[in-house]
Protein backbone atom coordinates (compact mmCIF):
# COMPACT_ATOMS: atom_id res chain seq x y z
CA UNK A 1 0.00 0.00 0.00
CA UNK A 2 1.41 3.30 -0.89
CA UNK A 3 1.17 6.40 1.60
CA UNK A 4 -1.06 9.49 0.45
CA UNK A 5 1.01 12.09 -0.98
CA UNK A 6 -0.04 15.68 -1.32
CA UNK A 7 -0.25 18.15 -4.98
CA UNK A 8 2.26 18.82 -6.69
CA UNK A 9 1.88 22.66 -6.92
CA UNK A 10 5.20 24.90 -6.69
CA UNK A 11 6.45 26.67 -3.63
CA UNK A 12 6.28 30.32 -3.85
CA UNK A 13 8.21 32.53 -0.99
CA UNK A 14 8.14 33.64 2.14
CA UNK A 15 4.87 35.27 2.93
CA UNK A 16 2.69 33.95 -0.34
CA UNK A 17 0.58 31.71 0.92
CA UNK A 18 2.70 28.72 -0.26
CA UNK A 19 0.79 25.70 -1.90
CA UNK A 20 2.48 22.22 -1.04
CA UNK A 21 4.49 20.74 -3.23
CA UNK A 22 5.81 17.09 -2.61
CA UNK A 23 8.99 15.19 -4.36
CA UNK A 24 7.34 11.50 -5.04
CA UNK A 25 9.65 9.04 -4.58
CA UNK A 26 9.57 5.61 -2.97
CA UNK A 27 6.65 4.51 -0.63
CA UNK A 28 7.74 3.96 3.13
CA UNK A 29 7.58 0.50 3.57
CA UNK A 30 3.98 -0.43 5.09
CA UNK A 31 5.42 -2.01 8.65
CA UNK A 32 7.96 0.21 9.27
CA UNK A 33 7.30 1.93 12.80
CA UNK A 34 8.93 3.72 15.56
CA UNK A 35 10.88 1.99 18.37
CA UNK A 36 7.98 3.03 20.98
CA UNK A 37 10.23 1.95 24.34
CA UNK A 38 13.03 4.34 22.94
CA UNK A 39 10.61 7.31 22.50
CA UNK A 40 8.88 6.82 26.04
CA UNK A 41 12.81 6.20 27.44
CA UNK A 42 13.58 9.51 26.19
CA UNK A 43 9.95 11.01 27.30
CA UNK A 44 11.12 10.33 30.81
CA UNK A 45 14.71 11.37 30.43
CA UNK A 46 13.53 14.91 29.68
CA UNK A 47 10.46 14.82 32.07
CA UNK A 48 13.89 13.81 35.16
CA UNK A 49 15.27 17.74 34.08
CA UNK A 50 12.69 19.73 36.01
CA UNK A 51 10.82 16.93 37.97
CA UNK A 52 8.62 18.81 40.53
CA UNK A 53 8.42 15.62 42.34
CA UNK A 54 4.38 14.63 41.58
CA UNK A 55 4.43 13.84 38.39
CA UNK A 56 4.51 17.02 36.85
CA UNK A 57 7.43 19.20 35.41
CA UNK A 58 8.45 23.12 35.62
CA UNK A 59 10.85 24.04 32.83
CA UNK A 60 9.94 27.57 32.36
CA UNK A 61 11.67 29.52 29.55
CA UNK A 62 15.34 30.54 30.16
CA UNK A 63 15.28 28.91 33.68
CA UNK A 64 18.10 26.78 34.41
CA UNK A 65 16.24 23.39 33.92
CA UNK A 66 15.17 24.92 30.41
CA UNK A 67 19.02 25.08 29.74
CA UNK A 68 19.54 21.94 31.50
CA UNK A 69 16.62 20.45 28.81
CA UNK A 70 18.30 21.70 26.07
CA UNK A 71 21.54 20.43 26.52
CA UNK A 72 19.75 17.09 26.83
CA UNK A 73 18.11 17.31 23.27
CA UNK A 74 20.79 19.10 21.84
CA UNK A 75 22.86 16.33 22.79
CA UNK A 76 20.48 13.25 21.18
CA UNK A 77 20.66 16.08 17.73
CA UNK A 78 24.32 15.21 18.03
CA UNK A 79 24.03 11.64 18.15
CA UNK A 80 22.08 11.38 15.14
CA UNK A 81 24.54 13.68 13.26
CA UNK A 82 22.41 16.16 13.08
CA UNK A 83 23.75 19.47 11.43
CA UNK A 84 22.36 21.99 15.02
CA UNK A 85 21.60 25.01 14.48
CA UNK A 86 21.07 27.49 17.57
CA UNK A 87 19.25 31.24 16.13
CA UNK A 88 19.67 34.63 18.12
CA UNK A 89 16.04 34.00 20.51
CA UNK A 90 17.39 30.03 21.43
CA UNK A 91 15.39 28.38 18.49
CA UNK A 92 17.37 25.17 18.15
CA UNK A 93 17.20 23.31 14.54
CA UNK A 94 18.61 19.28 14.00
CA UNK A 95 18.61 19.21 9.66
CA UNK A 96 19.05 15.41 8.76
CA UNK A 97 20.60 16.22 4.61
CA UNK A 98 18.25 14.90 1.94
CA UNK A 99 19.90 13.40 -1.75
CA UNK A 100 18.66 16.36 -2.76
CA UNK A 101 19.07 20.62 -1.65
CA UNK A 102 16.37 22.52 -0.83
CA UNK A 103 14.02 23.76 2.05
CA UNK A 104 13.77 21.10 4.45
CA UNK A 105 10.61 18.82 5.65
CA UNK A 106 10.47 20.61 9.19
CA UNK A 107 8.75 19.05 12.58
CA UNK A 108 8.98 19.99 16.02
CA UNK A 109 7.32 21.77 19.18
CA UNK A 110 8.83 22.87 22.58
CA UNK A 111 10.38 21.96 25.47
CA UNK A 112 9.60 24.56 27.97
CA UNK A 113 6.87 24.32 30.15
CA UNK A 114 4.37 26.78 32.52
CA UNK A 115 5.22 26.22 36.21
CA UNK A 116 2.72 23.08 36.46
CA UNK A 117 3.32 21.26 33.65
CA UNK A 118 2.77 17.62 32.57
CA UNK A 119 5.38 15.41 30.32
CA UNK A 120 4.10 15.10 27.19
CA UNK A 121 3.13 19.16 26.04
CA UNK A 122 5.51 20.08 23.57
CA UNK A 123 8.08 17.32 24.14
CA UNK A 124 6.11 14.81 22.09
CA UNK A 125 6.70 16.71 18.83
CA UNK A 126 10.56 17.33 19.94
CA UNK A 127 11.26 13.89 20.88
CA UNK A 128 9.24 11.63 18.35
CA UNK A 129 10.86 14.07 15.88
CA UNK A 130 13.99 12.65 16.42
CA UNK A 131 12.62 9.37 16.71
CA UNK A 132 11.33 9.40 13.20
CA UNK A 133 15.31 10.06 11.99
CA UNK A 134 16.77 7.64 14.16
CA UNK A 135 13.87 4.73 12.25
CA UNK A 136 14.61 6.62 9.48
CA UNK A 137 18.38 5.53 10.01
CA UNK A 138 17.79 2.01 11.12
CA UNK A 139 16.02 1.48 8.24
CA UNK A 140 18.92 2.68 6.11
CA UNK A 141 16.25 5.61 4.37
CA UNK A 142 17.66 8.72 2.75
CA UNK A 143 14.62 11.02 1.89
CA UNK A 144 14.90 13.74 -1.47
CA UNK A 145 14.18 16.38 0.55
CA UNK A 146 16.16 17.54 3.60
CA UNK A 147 14.37 16.82 7.04
CA UNK A 148 14.61 18.65 10.18
CA UNK A 149 13.86 18.52 13.96
CA UNK A 150 13.11 22.11 15.89
CA UNK A 151 12.20 23.09 19.33
CA UNK A 152 11.72 26.72 19.89
CA UNK A 153 11.51 28.78 22.64
CA UNK A 154 9.35 30.06 25.01
CA UNK A 155 6.42 28.81 23.75
CA UNK A 156 3.98 28.52 26.60
CA UNK A 157 4.75 32.24 27.16
CA UNK A 158 4.07 31.51 31.15
CA UNK A 159 7.55 33.56 31.91
CA UNK A 160 7.95 36.03 29.14
CA UNK A 161 4.54 37.31 26.95
CA UNK A 162 3.67 36.55 24.23
CA UNK A 163 3.49 33.05 23.92
CA UNK A 164 4.99 30.84 20.92
CA UNK A 165 7.65 34.37 21.07
CA UNK A 166 10.50 31.91 19.50
CA UNK A 167 8.45 30.42 16.53
CA UNK A 168 7.07 33.63 15.89
CA UNK A 169 10.45 35.19 15.44
CA UNK A 170 11.77 32.59 13.34
CA UNK A 171 8.32 33.41 10.92
CA UNK A 172 9.36 37.11 11.22
CA UNK A 173 6.56 38.00 13.21
CA UNK A 174 8.13 40.37 15.95
CA UNK A 175 11.78 41.70 15.72
CA UNK A 176 15.13 40.29 17.42
CA UNK A 177 14.84 43.64 19.63
CA UNK A 178 11.23 42.95 20.24
CA UNK A 179 11.76 39.34 21.23
CA UNK A 180 14.77 40.26 23.69
CA UNK A 181 13.13 43.33 25.97
CA UNK A 182 10.06 40.39 26.26
CA UNK A 183 9.01 41.48 30.39
CA UNK A 184 8.82 38.52 32.05
CA UNK A 185 6.22 38.36 35.27
CA UNK A 186 9.78 38.64 37.64
CA UNK A 187 10.61 41.75 35.77
CA UNK A 188 13.71 40.11 33.84
CA UNK A 189 13.66 40.50 29.89
CA UNK A 190 13.79 37.31 27.91
CA UNK A 191 17.06 38.63 25.88
CA UNK A 192 18.85 39.09 29.33
CA UNK A 193 17.97 35.71 31.06
CA UNK A 194 18.61 33.65 27.44
CA UNK A 195 21.92 35.14 27.62
CA UNK A 196 22.11 34.37 31.13
CA UNK A 197 21.74 30.33 30.31
CA UNK A 198 24.05 30.59 27.05
CA UNK A 199 21.48 29.38 24.76
CA UNK A 200 21.52 32.92 22.30
CA UNK A 201 22.74 31.69 19.06
CA UNK A 202 24.59 33.27 16.25
CA UNK A 203 22.07 32.54 13.44
CA UNK A 204 19.82 35.12 12.46
CA UNK A 205 16.15 35.65 12.95
CA UNK A 206 13.81 35.15 10.82
CA UNK A 207 15.00 31.80 9.91
CA UNK A 208 14.29 30.12 6.39
CA UNK A 209 11.03 29.05 5.45
CA UNK A 210 11.05 24.99 5.22
CA UNK A 211 9.37 23.09 2.70
CA UNK A 212 6.76 22.08 5.38
CA UNK A 213 6.18 22.38 8.73
CA UNK A 214 3.67 19.61 10.43
CA UNK A 215 3.76 19.06 14.78
CA UNK A 216 2.50 16.16 16.60
CA UNK A 217 0.94 17.34 19.97
CA UNK A 218 -1.35 16.11 22.65
CA UNK A 219 -4.59 17.30 22.24
CA UNK A 220 -4.95 19.10 25.68
CA UNK A 221 -8.42 18.91 25.82
CA UNK A 222 -11.17 16.25 26.01
CA UNK A 223 -12.56 15.79 22.37
CA UNK A 224 -10.80 12.68 21.21
CA UNK A 225 -11.20 10.75 24.19
CA UNK A 226 -14.80 11.51 24.59
CA UNK A 227 -15.41 10.69 20.67
CA UNK A 228 -12.65 7.30 20.95
CA UNK A 229 -10.95 8.55 18.31
CA UNK A 230 -7.30 8.27 17.83
CA UNK A 231 -5.89 10.89 15.76
CA UNK A 232 -7.05 14.12 15.70
CA UNK A 233 -6.62 15.98 12.23
CA UNK A 234 -6.09 19.87 13.51
CA UNK A 235 -7.87 21.93 11.19
CA UNK A 236 -6.55 25.56 12.46
CA UNK A 237 -6.04 27.32 15.92
CA UNK A 238 -8.14 29.51 17.55
CA UNK A 239 -7.21 33.26 17.39
CA UNK A 240 -5.86 34.42 21.24
CA UNK A 241 -5.81 37.78 22.65
CA UNK A 242 -3.88 37.93 26.24
CA UNK A 243 -4.41 40.83 28.29
CA UNK A 244 -3.32 42.24 31.48
CA UNK A 245 -5.92 44.93 33.46
CA UNK A 246 -4.47 46.41 36.46
CA UNK A 247 -7.52 48.12 39.02
CA UNK A 248 -6.80 51.11 41.36
CA UNK A 249 -8.65 51.68 43.95
CA UNK A 250 -8.01 52.84 47.77
CA UNK A 251 -6.86 50.48 50.44
CA UNK A 252 -9.14 51.44 54.14
CA UNK A 253 -9.69 49.25 56.75
CA UNK A 254 -11.88 46.39 56.65
CA UNK A 255 -13.86 47.11 59.48
CA UNK A 256 -14.46 50.66 59.58
CA UNK A 257 -15.22 51.55 56.13
CA UNK A 258 -18.81 51.22 54.73
CA UNK A 259 -19.49 49.50 51.82
CA UNK A 260 -21.10 53.04 50.41
CA UNK A 261 -17.60 54.67 50.57
CA UNK A 262 -15.16 52.17 49.17
CA UNK A 263 -13.03 51.79 45.91
CA UNK A 264 -12.45 47.99 46.46
CA UNK A 265 -10.18 46.95 43.35
CA UNK A 266 -10.46 43.25 44.32
CA UNK A 267 -14.51 43.89 44.28
CA UNK A 268 -14.50 44.59 40.72
CA UNK A 269 -11.46 42.23 39.53
CA UNK A 270 -13.93 39.58 41.27
CA UNK A 271 -16.63 41.06 39.32
CA UNK A 272 -14.75 41.50 35.90
CA UNK A 273 -13.68 37.32 36.35
CA UNK A 274 -17.48 36.67 36.53
CA UNK A 275 -18.35 38.93 33.23
CA UNK A 276 -15.67 37.62 31.23
CA UNK A 277 -17.20 33.75 31.85
CA UNK A 278 -20.64 35.06 31.37
CA UNK A 279 -19.74 36.98 27.67
CA UNK A 280 -17.87 33.75 26.82
CA UNK A 281 -20.84 31.35 27.60
CA UNK A 282 -22.66 33.69 25.53
CA UNK A 283 -20.47 34.53 22.55
CA UNK A 284 -19.84 30.98 22.67
CA UNK A 285 -23.39 29.75 22.21
CA UNK A 286 -25.06 25.97 22.17
CA UNK A 287 -21.39 24.77 20.21
CA UNK A 288 -19.91 24.87 23.82
CA UNK A 289 -22.44 22.80 25.62
CA UNK A 290 -22.40 19.72 23.26
CA UNK A 291 -19.75 17.06 22.69
CA UNK A 292 -17.43 16.93 19.40
CA UNK A 293 -15.75 20.07 17.76
CA UNK A 294 -16.73 23.50 18.36
CA UNK A 295 -18.20 25.30 15.99
CA UNK A 296 -17.22 28.88 16.78
CA UNK A 297 -16.12 28.13 19.73
CA UNK A 298 -15.07 30.86 22.73
CA UNK A 299 -13.93 30.40 25.76
CA UNK A 300 -12.66 33.59 28.45
CA UNK A 301 -10.39 32.94 31.52
CA UNK A 302 -8.82 34.92 34.30
CA UNK A 303 -6.14 32.95 35.11
CA UNK A 304 -3.74 35.21 36.99
CA UNK A 305 -5.54 37.63 39.96
CA UNK A 306 -3.01 39.45 42.39
CA UNK A 307 -3.99 41.80 45.27
CA UNK A 308 -2.31 44.52 46.79
CA UNK A 309 -1.64 44.69 49.86
CA UNK A 310 -3.52 40.92 50.13
CA UNK A 311 -3.82 41.43 53.48
CA UNK A 312 -7.19 40.20 55.13
CA UNK A 313 -8.34 43.12 57.14
CA UNK A 314 -7.61 45.25 54.11
CA UNK A 315 -9.64 46.71 51.20
CA UNK A 316 -7.52 45.92 48.15
CA UNK A 317 -5.99 49.10 46.46
CA UNK A 318 -5.36 46.97 43.53
CA UNK A 319 -6.06 44.04 41.72
CA UNK A 320 -3.97 43.15 38.49
CA UNK A 321 -5.41 40.17 36.49
CA UNK A 322 -4.63 38.60 33.27
CA UNK A 323 -8.00 38.14 30.51
CA UNK A 324 -7.89 35.12 27.94
CA UNK A 325 -9.82 34.99 25.24
CA UNK A 326 -9.54 32.56 22.71
CA UNK A 327 -12.63 32.07 19.35
CA UNK A 328 -11.85 29.98 15.65
CA UNK A 329 -13.68 33.25 14.60
CA UNK A 330 -11.85 36.65 14.64
CA UNK A 331 -15.08 38.68 14.80
CA UNK A 332 -16.53 36.92 17.72
CA UNK A 333 -12.74 37.40 19.15
CA UNK A 334 -12.87 41.13 18.48
CA UNK A 335 -16.70 41.12 19.84
CA UNK A 336 -15.58 39.64 22.97
CA UNK A 337 -12.50 41.97 23.35
CA UNK A 338 -15.15 45.09 22.83
CA UNK A 339 -17.61 43.33 25.17
CA UNK A 340 -15.32 42.91 28.28
CA UNK A 341 -13.96 46.63 27.96
CA UNK A 342 -17.26 47.95 28.63
CA UNK A 343 -17.91 45.78 31.21
CA UNK A 344 -14.86 46.71 33.03
CA UNK A 345 -15.40 50.36 32.17
CA UNK A 346 -18.91 50.20 33.57
CA UNK A 347 -17.64 48.05 36.40
CA UNK A 348 -14.95 50.37 37.70
CA UNK A 349 -16.85 53.57 37.33
CA UNK A 350 -19.45 52.29 39.59
CA UNK A 351 -16.83 51.39 42.29
CA UNK A 352 -14.97 54.44 41.60
CA UNK A 353 -11.35 52.70 41.04
CA UNK A 354 -9.45 53.60 37.45
CA UNK A 355 -9.11 50.42 34.85
CA UNK A 356 -5.83 50.45 33.11
CA UNK A 357 -5.03 48.05 30.15
CA UNK A 358 -1.87 46.27 28.93
CA UNK A 359 -1.81 44.29 26.00
CA UNK A 360 0.23 40.86 25.99
CA UNK A 361 -0.20 38.95 22.88
CA UNK A 362 -3.20 39.31 20.14
CA UNK A 363 -2.75 36.18 16.89
CA UNK A 364 -5.47 36.19 14.52
CA UNK A 365 -7.66 32.67 14.07
CA UNK A 366 -4.97 30.08 11.75
CA UNK A 367 -6.50 27.90 9.26
CA UNK A 368 -3.66 24.93 8.32
CA UNK A 369 -3.00 24.02 4.72
CA UNK A 370 -6.06 22.04 3.51
CA UNK A 371 -3.02 19.52 1.36
CA UNK A 372 -1.10 19.06 4.83
CA UNK A 373 -4.89 18.84 6.58
CA UNK A 374 -5.56 15.70 3.58
CA UNK A 375 -2.42 14.17 3.80
CA UNK A 376 -2.25 13.88 7.77
CA UNK A 377 -6.11 12.17 7.79
CA UNK A 378 -5.67 10.07 4.66
CA UNK A 379 -1.93 8.47 6.46
CA UNK A 380 -3.38 8.41 9.40
CA UNK A 381 -6.20 6.31 8.20
CA UNK A 382 -3.87 4.09 6.18
CA UNK A 383 -2.10 3.32 8.79
CA UNK A 384 -5.83 1.75 10.59
CA UNK A 385 -6.37 4.84 12.65
CA UNK A 386 -10.02 6.15 13.46
CA UNK A 387 -9.50 10.14 12.97
CA UNK A 388 -11.60 13.38 13.37
CA UNK A 389 -10.70 16.82 12.21
CA UNK A 390 -11.03 19.70 15.07
CA UNK A 391 -9.48 23.10 16.01
CA UNK A 392 -7.02 23.53 18.32
CA UNK A 393 -8.30 25.18 21.32
CA UNK A 394 -4.18 26.05 22.37
CA UNK A 395 -1.96 27.83 20.88
CA UNK A 396 0.88 26.37 18.71
CA UNK A 397 4.17 26.61 16.92
CA UNK A 398 2.50 25.53 13.81
CA UNK A 399 0.28 28.32 13.57
CA UNK A 400 3.55 30.43 13.52
CA UNK A 401 5.28 28.62 10.57
CA UNK A 402 1.99 28.70 8.60
CA UNK A 403 2.75 32.14 7.82
CA UNK A 404 5.85 31.07 6.04
CA UNK A 405 4.99 27.36 4.51
CA UNK A 406 2.43 25.19 4.46
CA UNK A 407 1.13 23.60 7.75
CA UNK A 408 -0.64 21.18 9.64
CA UNK A 409 -0.81 19.51 12.92
CA UNK A 410 -1.69 16.01 14.53
CA UNK A 411 -3.29 15.73 17.64
CA UNK A 412 -3.45 12.60 20.09
CA UNK A 413 -5.68 12.00 23.00
CA UNK A 414 -4.87 13.63 26.40
CA UNK A 415 -6.74 11.76 29.15
CA UNK A 416 -9.74 13.71 30.88
CA UNK A 417 -8.64 16.45 28.69
CA UNK A 418 -6.23 17.68 31.45
CA UNK A 419 -3.25 19.47 30.32
CA UNK A 420 -1.12 22.30 31.85
CA UNK A 421 -0.44 19.88 35.23
CA UNK A 422 0.86 17.12 36.67
CA UNK A 423 -1.65 14.64 36.02
CA UNK A 424 -1.07 15.38 32.21
CA UNK A 425 -1.76 11.61 30.58
CA UNK A 426 -1.50 9.76 27.23
CA UNK A 427 -1.23 6.28 26.69
CA UNK A 428 1.51 5.01 25.58
CA UNK A 429 0.07 3.43 22.58
CA UNK A 430 -1.55 6.37 21.73
CA UNK A 431 1.98 8.05 21.95
CA UNK A 432 3.40 5.69 19.32
CA UNK A 433 0.26 5.90 17.07
CA UNK A 434 1.12 9.44 16.53
CA UNK A 435 4.94 9.31 15.86
CA UNK A 436 3.77 6.71 13.09
CA UNK A 437 1.58 9.15 11.57
CA UNK A 438 4.15 11.53 12.05
CA UNK A 439 6.68 9.28 10.20
CA UNK A 440 4.76 8.93 7.48
CA UNK A 441 3.77 12.01 6.76
CA UNK A 442 6.98 13.67 6.86
CA UNK A 443 8.67 10.54 3.90
CA UNK A 444 5.43 11.74 1.89
CA UNK A 445 6.54 15.15 2.09
CA UNK A 446 10.11 14.88 2.03
CA UNK A 447 10.21 11.70 -0.63
CA UNK A 448 12.24 8.38 -0.28
CA UNK A 449 15.35 8.53 -2.83
CA UNK A 450 18.96 6.38 -3.45
CA UNK A 451 22.00 8.03 -3.19
CA UNK A 452 24.29 10.19 -1.11
CA UNK A 453 23.10 13.32 0.39
CA UNK A 454 24.32 16.30 -1.34
CA UNK A 455 23.42 18.78 1.75
CA UNK A 456 21.14 22.15 2.23
CA UNK A 457 19.00 24.38 4.58
CA UNK A 458 16.20 24.51 6.91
Amino acid sequence: MQRPTAGTTPTPGRGAGPALATTGGLPLPDDLGVDGARLLDRLAALAAVGDTGDGGNCRLACTDDDAGGRELVVGWMRELGLDVRIDRVGNVVGVRDGTEAGPAVMTGSHIDTVRTGGRYDGTLGVLAGLEVLRTLDDAGIRTRRPLAVAFFSNEEGARFPPDMLGSLAYAGGITLEEADAALGIDGTTFGAELARIGWAGEVPVPGPAPHAFVELHIEQGPVLEEAGVAIGVVTGVQGISWRELTLTGESNHAGTTPLRLRHDAGLVGAQVAVAVRRIATVLGGASSQGKGPPNSSMVGTVGSLRLHPDLVNVVAATATMTVDLRSTDDDVLAEAERLVAAEVEALAAAEGVTARWRPLARFAPVTFDPDVVALVEATARALGSTTMRLPSGAGHDAQMLARVCPAGMVFVPSRAGISHNPAEHTDPDQLVAGADVLLHVLVGLAGIAAGPPVGAGA
